[in-house]
């Protein structure tokens, strides 16, 4: 007999709960009063925490996740590089209607639970008597209003919908089934929505209707309006309702959210205070309200002067704007000021990749960088355990640009194909591509006789990239290939790109090299511009054939319709091999040319807070950053003296 949605939906909600190390609670009255909250509560200015949290909060058992209980109180800092940052707290509280657990899983969390019909049908329960931050009701008629009053409205949404909420080109059907229910119905299964919904920069598909409509046009007294418009000095209502109902850059305070942590400063600013929201979700298996920490402050600061604040022991919490170059310095300060610096791994793909430029314009060198041979003789080439010895004192791992070992989809054979190194079978390669001729000093000689000498462009980001095409260059002139660098600030640099100017590029590997069987592979396939061993083949792609060139090699249009298959597929076991195909193809066809991955990230941590992982992965989507890892249960040992 098939389940009903709501069956389905508590079942997938008590799965999320025991994912999340999660267990009930025995009754409401078993709930501690938050000690912030005791005198406003004990006067009548706020309501007692039982009626604050929903009916069904989310109970996480810390214990069952190997951490401490702990208490509430008490302040972090952390330092920002300029004020328009503060929105990584909506990143780093990482509340979701659907969102990633620690194992990459989707998994409720704003909501009860949710029921996925045929990859197209999605059903989503509330949490009956859950509150935004102000103490309105969270219900069905957010969503409505988005989707109706705000997504509809082509004054508030000039470009249409966001592409993850197409279907061929269409958008769903949506429905209100109950105060507490909705529902979202496409035509064909749509991958995008769930990974939309629990990124790091989420899709919001709701938003605080109670409080937004005195800002729409359709709602509001005309004249209210009007003035309103004009004292916040916006060129219209639309202007206005979009910059009052932003939930991503948190630089409202009025607006409602359903984050841990609320902003009450108003920008511009130097100290930004976050204080906890009073009818937040979570609840411990204690029966405390979640967060622990009472207060968040960001402390704004030059970007450059970041890391030198962190090792003066000016943050409680920092990774943002340190690199693994500061390691040492920041280790030399955890005894003076009491904190301890972790490493956490990256999920980049590489650290560092190279991309020949299978589009680039020049006739001669496009043939070149076309064969297979070349490009695997360049990669074979490459001393990766001496990049990683004297780059990342050994802490990281010679690779091809794939995915990580933390990944189900890893694979140790995939990451070393045509990423070990050999110069003599490179030195062979090129020979049997017809390479062979050599001007006095050994470097090779091109087909039209100009020398094999490659300008590899950069954005010039970060010093190790130039230290690395250092030992690069050495590497390949010792087969016969030249190597210069020509840097060039980011918007130019992409456009070169794009154009097909460069012959190769550097940047980073894959974004997210965490790939389950869920990961929309649009990063395995050439259907962007931006990824830069085929651009024009993704403008193609993204343009419809408007621009661009059409994938034209046989590995292309092999990649272009396993994505294809992916998209539409709902079994599983099927996508776990698709994945699987696209990551050989990409590795065997040297599609980029990989350094090293699991660079190491360093993290500072006041010794004082308790639950940030000792062990983690730096990762920004999935993962957001520490969101993954639960900050709302990251407490101050100096709260409970």
């Amino acid at each position: 007999m098939r389940r009903s949605p709501r069956d389905t939906a508590l079942t997938l909600a008590a799965s999320a709960l025991l994912a999340l190390g999660a267990a009930p609670l025995a009754s409401a009255q078993t709930y501690l009063e938050t000690p912030m909250y005791e005198d406003a509560v004990a006067i009548g200015n706020l309501p007692p925490v039982a009626e604050r949290v929903p009916a069904v909060p989310l109970v996480v058992d810390l214990e069952a996740m190997g951490r401490e209980p702990g208490v509430s109180g008490g302040e972090i800092s952390w330092v920002a590089g300029r004020a328009r940052d503060i929105r990584i707290m909506n990143v780093y509280g990482y509340a979701r209607l659907v969102g990633y657990n620690e194992a990459f899983e989707f998994v409720p969390d704003i909501l009860e639970g949710y029921e996925v019909d045929e990859g197209r049908v999605f059903t989503f329960r509330l949490r009956p008597g859950m509150r935004w931050s102000d103490g309105h009701p969270f219900t069905a008629e957010d969503f409505r209003y988005k989707w109706e009053d705000v997504l509809q409205n082509a004054e508030l949404t000039p470009y249409g919908i966001d592409p993850r909420m197409l279907v061929d080109g269409q958008p769903p059907v949506f429905e209100v089934i109950d105060e507490y229910t909705v529902r979202y119905t496409w035509t064909a299964p749509n991958p995008e929505f769930l990974p939309a919904l629990a990124g790091a920069r989420p899709l919001y598909v709701y938003t605080p209707a109670h409080y937004l409509q005195q800002f729409h046009v359709g709602y509001a007294d005309a004249a209210e309006l009007q003035a309103a418009v004009d004292e916040a000095g916006e060129r219209n209502w639309s202007a206005l309702h979009i910059r009052r109902g932003d939930l991503y850059d948190a630089d409202n305070p009025n607006l409602p959210v359903l984050q841990p942590w609320v902003n009450r400063t108003p920008p511009p600013g130097e100290r930004f205070v976050f204080e906890r929201n009073p009818y937040y979700h979570r609840v411990d298996t204690q029966g405390y309200q979640l967060p622990y920490l009472d207060r968040v402050i960001v402390n704004i600061a030059s970007s450059g002067l970041i890391a030198a604040k962190a090792g003066a022991g000016e943050s409680d919490l920092q990774a943002r704007h340190i690199r693994f170059a500061d390691f040492t310095y920041l280790k030399e300060g955890e005894e003076r000021n009491d904190y301890t610096v972790r490493l956490w791994p990256t999920a980049l793909g590489s650290d560092l990749a190279i991309y020949p430029n299978l589009n680039a314009n020049d006739p001669v060198w496009r043939e070149l960088m076309r064969n297979v041979s070349f490009r695997r003789a360049l990669s074979v080439a490459i001393d990766r355990d001496l990049i990683n010895e004297v780059i990342y004192f050994g802490l990281a791992m010679p690779s091809a640009n794939s995915a990580l070992p933390q990944s189900p989809m890893y694979d140790a054979e995939r990451s070393t194909n045509w990423h070990f190194y050999d110069p003599d079978l490179a030195n062979q390669l090129l020979d049997e591509i017809g390479l062979t001729e050599r001007r006095g000093d050994g470097i090779r000689l091109m087909p039209n006789g100009e020398p094999l000498e490659i300008i590899v462009e950069t954005a010039g980001e970060r010093p190790e990239e130039i230290d690395i095409l250092e030992l690069i260059a050495d590497n390949w002139r010792d087969v016969g290939v030249g190597l210069f660098t020509r840097n060039s600030q980011r918007d130019v640099f992409r456009t070169r790109v794009f154009n097909g100017d460069t012959l190769m590029s550097v940047w980073f590997g894959y974004d997210n090299a965490l790939f389950t069987p869920d990961t929309v592979p649009h990063e395995l396939a050439p259907i962007d511009q931006n990824w830069l061993y085929a651009p024009k083949w993704g403008q193609y792609a993204q343009t419809g054939g408007d621009t661009g060139e059409a994938p034209d090699m046989d590995f292309a249009m092999q990649l272009m319709a396993l994505y294809g298959e992916w998209m539409v597929v709902t079994d599983r076991a099927r996508r776990e091999e698709i994945i699987g195909e696209m990551l050989d193809i990409n590795v065997d066809y040297v599609t980029s040319i990989g350094t090293v991955q699991g660079v190491l990230q360093p993290v500072v941590v006041n010794n004082a807070l308790h639950n940030v992982p000792e062990e983690a992965i730096y990762s920004w989507d999935p993962g957001s950053h520490f969101g993954i890892y639960r900050p709302d249960t990251f407490w101050l040992e100096a709260a409970s003296e």
